[in-house]
């Protein structure tokens, strides 16, 4: 049976939204592996083989919104769609202490079938999406550990990632937000301008409006914390875009 590169959730809503989950699974094809990685199953559990909590959060929004929804089904660390193809980081080696054994020799070669297998599809399906409208707007919804190994806890409860190329969206959604009372990242716990990735070659090459919302993962690791959020976020994005005039 082939292997789906991606599902597209509410592909006929009209919605101006398009809501994006680039790491929403954790599943490794039998094309890869043999369906594993080499890594344990607590480790395959964690935010280093996908954003937990990041699909139920993408899906209540698009919902709210009216909009569709793409997500991806394979794991991050089979080869990550959030990155261009001449990326370093586009084949994890070492991810937050865990050696990924599958990925260790991976040559040029294994790369490149890499991404034609499920890296390009993913974007083909992304720009098709993108493209069903005009004035189309986009969400990337991704979520991040409370803590990296050694490093110092994360205070967020949410980050607003953004390049300096684009922050029409991300700069009043903030403020917004944090007027909520919330702990409100402004470009943490990174930094969101990364050239040849999804919101650089989908949204700021062609000149869409877009944010990248990041979710502690701990806030939304069930289905409760995930509609909480989602009935939180909707209506504003709702507002902000149409504040800005975009």
């Amino acid at each position: 049976m082939t292997f789906e590169a991606y599902s597209i959730i509410g592909q006929t809503r009209p919605g101006r939204w398009l809501v994006t989950c680039d790491h929403a699974s954790n599943a490794v094809p039998d094309s890869v592996g043999g369906g594993d990685l080499g890594i344990a199953p607590a480790d395959m559990a964690r935010h280093i083989a996908y954003d937990v909590g990041a699909a139920g959060l993408a899906e209540g929004l698009g919902q709210r919104l009216d909009s569709p929804v793409l997500r991806s089904n394979f794991s991050r660390l089979v080869i990550d769609p959030n990155r261009g193809e001449d990326d370093p980081t586009l084949l994890m080696k070492l991810y937050d202490g865990t050696v990924i054994p599958a990925n260790r020799l991976a040559d040029a070669a294994e790369t490149e079938r890499r991404l034609a297998a499920f890296h390009r599809p993913y974007h083909a399906a992304y720009a098709q999406l993108a493209a069903r409208r005009t004035d189309t707007a986009i969400c990337a919804v991704h979520s991040f550990t409370p803590r990296l190994r050694g490093r110092p806890p994360r205070p967020w409860q949410v980050g607003i990632l953004y390049s300096h190329r684009d922050e029409r969206l991300a700069r009043p959604l903030i403020a917004r937000l944090q007027a909520m009372g919330l702990c409100v990242g402004d470009n943490e716990p990174y930094s969101g301008h990364l050239d040849g990735d999804a919101i650089d070659r989908h949204a700021l090459t062609p000149g869409r409006p877009n944010v990248l919302i990041e979710l502690r993962n701990d806030l939304i690791s069930d289905r409760a914390g995930q509609q909480d959020w989602a009935a939180r976020l909707a209506p504003v994005l709702v507002e902000t875009l149409a504040a800005s005039g975009l």
